[in-house]
């Protein structure tokens, strides 16, 4: 392999530097801000505080139910992955290992969900939850059941279409070779075929749990207050006469704590899975 130029490695350094510098520092004014009682975080903004303190984070359990928030998000954000990841196993390898008609019809349908907007389907999902509701007695609307069937859709698309490609890439004679051992199917499928898909596994269960863990729109519409996620639940440190900065500083630091932990266990497989297929 030819190593590439001085220059070029000087250019991706001060680059990679540069950007950096540009993520770190958005965390900094939020460490920053953290530490200082309200009257600091409202006047003139220093990077090191004058007075120290840890109240804010005693103060945001208090000052809004975050508890019950952190604990809705992790129901709802958990739930959505493994149903989004059990749903996309199973529809993508049916797609990758078997030909039927309508197979490549059904392929793009499912990609091309992706190009409207969220907001368009606001208004169909409430009207169709409050129906449910009323007709059979199950509580979709204001349930964390209900927003994470609302999640489902829209990681699952992504997640099977990601799939597909990976389940393509792992030969079939390993399916075949698990047939004539005895292996049926579903056998096959979990015993030779989700061992090896583990990459992209892992990368479709991040964007899932991601995709719901931030989500805004749908959670502030169809929750209420004992449902309500961390995304809604954020807004209530902003009162009619006043706005807690450092309380939501503080509060934006210890709910990024589970995405950052969870990222930086499955980076390995999340960069594999992400870059799988690119390398012939």
């Amino acid at each position: 392999m030819i190593d590439p130029p001085a220059s070029f490695r000087r250019l991706r350094r001060i680059f990679l530097t540069a950007l950096a510098v540009f993520s770190a520092v958005p965390v900094l004014v939020m460490l920053s801000s953290s530490l200082k009682p309200l009257r600091d975080v409202q006047g003139p903004f220093r990077w090191l505080p004058s007075t120290v303190t840890l109240r804010p984070y005693l103060d945001i359990w208090r000052t809004v139910p975050l508890g019950r928030y952190l604990v809705n998000s992790l129901i709802v954000a958990g739930g959505a992955t493994v149903c989004s990841v059990l749903i996309a196993v199973l529809a993508a390898y049916a797609v990758s290992r078997y030909r039927f008609r309508g197979r490549r019809l059904f392929t793009v349908t499912v990609l091309s969900t992706q190009m409207f907007p969220g907001i368009l389907f606001l208004l169909p999902l409430f009207l169709i939850f409050v129906n449910v509701g009323n007709a059979t007695g199950v509580a979709l609307y204001g349930s964390r059941g209900g927003l994470i069937l609302t999640y489902l859709t829209f990681s699952l698309p992504f997640s099977i279409w990601m799939l597909v490609g990976y389940f393509d890439s792992i030969p079939r004679d390993l399916d075949e070779a698990a047939l004539v051992d005895g292996c049926g199917p579903l056998r096959a499928l979990v015993r030779i075929v989700v061992p090896a898909a583990v990459p992209g596994i892992v990368a479709v269960a991040v964007y899932a749990f991601m995709t719901a863990w931030g989500e805004v729109l749908f959670a502030s519409v169809l929750t209420n207050d004992e449902t309500r996620t961390l995304a809604v639940g954020l807004q209530g440190y902003a009162t009619l006469s006043d706005v807690y900065w450092n309380q939501v500083m503080a509060a934006s630091l210890v709910v990024s704590v589970p995405v950052v932990a969870g990222f930086l266990l499955l980076q390995r497989y999340l960069v594999a899975g992400l870059t799988a297929g690119a390398v012939k």
